[in-house]
């Protein structure tokens, strides 16, 4: 889940259940295997939601599915009550980026590109994870644009081990955006999880100086996300002061993992092919 800056100097609501947020931490061994069960839960959510999902449904029918579930895990959901957001998955389709909250009126149509996103706390700490799926027959542009997507999370994804910087993942995330013909939404970007949904530290899916190059080291937690746009690389915040739209009605995607740095590379902790 990214969340936009201006909600986050607005807010009111502290976030929930999390403590404050901290600097970088490291997760014990201990802490480690408790955010794989976070991550199982989330991963095992968002693969049953891909195989349910049907044109037909609503966001919220999605919503209902996800929070069911994860309570059925023993677990709450991260997102229901962050800042005010009101559910348990981020759903949004076609021209939404990001933050589409779960609307039992918006109809999942055929051809339809939606993102689900979601995470998990459990026994204090959180799993977080997006896909993209497409529903029923899609465009040939909008099939590329999901097959990038996720390449480009993967390509991110493959540089990371102890001693690597976070500038590494974020080029090859670039380069394969852009060798591709789409662009990178820059507005928000990836983070460290664990004890807070949202912890340093920020990690951006482009190239840039705005923050340091954090070297990586083993036992950090991140939540890699990029988020292509067919389009303009630029977005809008509606009225609901949640949802992120492209500026020029054009498709979005995204993919998210959250993925354990290690000694001698990573560990994918939601991977759904595990489930």
């Amino acid at each position: 889940m990214n969340i936009l800056s201006n909600l986050l100097a607005q807010a009111t609501q502290p976030p929930s259940p999390s403590k404050q947020r901290r600097g970088i931490e490291l997760k014990s061994p201990r802490e480690i295997d408790i955010m794989r069960e976070s991550a199982k839960i989330v991963a095992t959510v968002l693969k049953e939601i891909s195989e349910l999902v049907q044109p037909g449904m609503t966001t919220a029918d999605l919503d209902a599915y996800a929070e069911k579930r994860i309570r059925e895990m023993g677990a709450t959901p991260s997102f229901k009550g962050y800042h005010g957001f009101t559910g348990t998955i981020c759903a949004s389709i076609n021209n939404e980026v990001v933050h589409g909250i779960p609307n039992p009126k918006k109809v999942i149509r055929t051809g339809d590109v939606l993102k689900v996103d979601t995470g998990a706390y459990f026994q204090g700490f959180h799993g977080d994870s997006c896909i993209t799926i497409a529903v029923g027959e899609v465009t040939p542009e909008a099939a590329k644009l999901i097959r990038v997507a996720e390449e480009a999370l993967y390509k991110g994804i493959e540089q990371v081990k102890a001693g690597a910087y976070l500038m590494d993942l974020a080029g090859a995330i670039e380069d394969h955006v852009k060798v591709n013909g789409f662009t990178v939404v820059e507005e928000f970007t990836g983070h460290g999880v664990g004890r807070n949904l949202h912890e340093e530290p920020s990690v951006f899916n482009y190239r840039t100086r705005e923050m340091p190059n954090v070297k990586l080291r083993a036992g950090m937690t991140l939540a890699i996300e990029p988020i292509l746009n067919a389009g303009s690389k630029h977005t809008r915040t509606l009225a609901d002061r949640w949802t992120a739209v492209t500026v020029d009605n054009s498709l979005s995607a995204q993919f998210e993992h959250t993925v354990l740095v290690t000694e001698t590379g990573y560990e994918i902790l939601t991977d759904r092919t595990k489930i």
